[in-house]
C-alpha cells in the first residue's frame, strides 16, 4: 500500500513537472491560405498572373465563340449542303476544335507552371518570414496546420504584416 502511494505521489510529481514544462513552450500557428490570400505580394503575383494570361484566354475564348457559331451554322445548313461541301466543313470544324483543344492544354499547363513559381517565391518567402518571427520571438514551435488553433497563438497577422512591410526578403 505504501509503495502504491509513493508510486502515485512519483507519477502525479512528473504530471506536475511536465505541465510546468509546457506551460514555458511558446507556440505558435500561421495560418497558410490566409497569408496566401492576404499578404501583399501574394495578391501582387494573383495580379501579375491575371495580366499575363488574360490576353491568351480571351484570345481562346473568342475562338471557342466563333467556333460555336460555325458549328451553329453548319448545322443549319447541313440538310441544304451537298456531299462534298458537308464533309469539307465538317473535317474543318473537327479540326478548328482539335486546333483549339491543343492550345486550350498549352494555355492550362503555362498557367499551372507560371502559377506554381509564383506560389513557390510567396511561399518561400512566408517560410523566411516565419523563420525570423521564430527567431526574434524565441518561439519552441510554429505551426502551419491545426485543427484549431486559439487567438493567443494565432501570429497569421504578424506574418502578413511583416510580409507587407517588406521584410524577410
Amino acid at each position: 500500500m505504501k509503495s502504491n502511494l509513493k508510486t502515485l505521489m512519483a507519477v502525479g510529481a512528473l504530471l506536475c513537472a511536465a505541465v510546468a514544462q509546457a506551460q514555458e513552450l511558446k507556440i505558435g500557428f500561421v495560418n497558410l491560405d490566409r497569408v496566401l490570400r492576404d499578404a501583399a505580394p501574394a495578391r501582387a503575383a494573383q495580379a501579375k498572373l491575371e495580366s499575363e494570361f488574360t490576353r491568351r484566354e480571351k484570345e481562346l475564348n473568342d475562338g471557342e465563340a466563333r467556333l460555336k457559331v460555325a458549328s451553329e451554322r453548319f448545322d443549319k445548313d447541313a440538310a441544304t449542303l451537298g456531299e462534298g461541301e458537308r464533309l469539307r466543313r465538317q473535317r474543318d470544324l473537327v479540326e478548328q476544335d482539335r486546333e483549339l483543344q491543343r492550345k486550350r492544354r498549352e494555355f492550362q499547363e503555362d498557367l499551372n507552371q507560371r502559377k506554381n513559381e509564383e506560389l513557390s517565391t510567396v511561399l518561400d518567402r512566408a517560410n523566411r518570414v516565419v523563420k525570423q518571427i521564430f527567431d526574434q520571438d524565441k518561439f519552441d514551435l510554429i505551426v502551419q496546420e491545426a485543427v484549431f488553433a486559439g487567438p493567443r497563438v494565432d501570429i497569421t497577422d504578424k506574418v502578413i504584416k511583416s510580409m507587407n512591410a517588406g521584410s524577410g526578403k
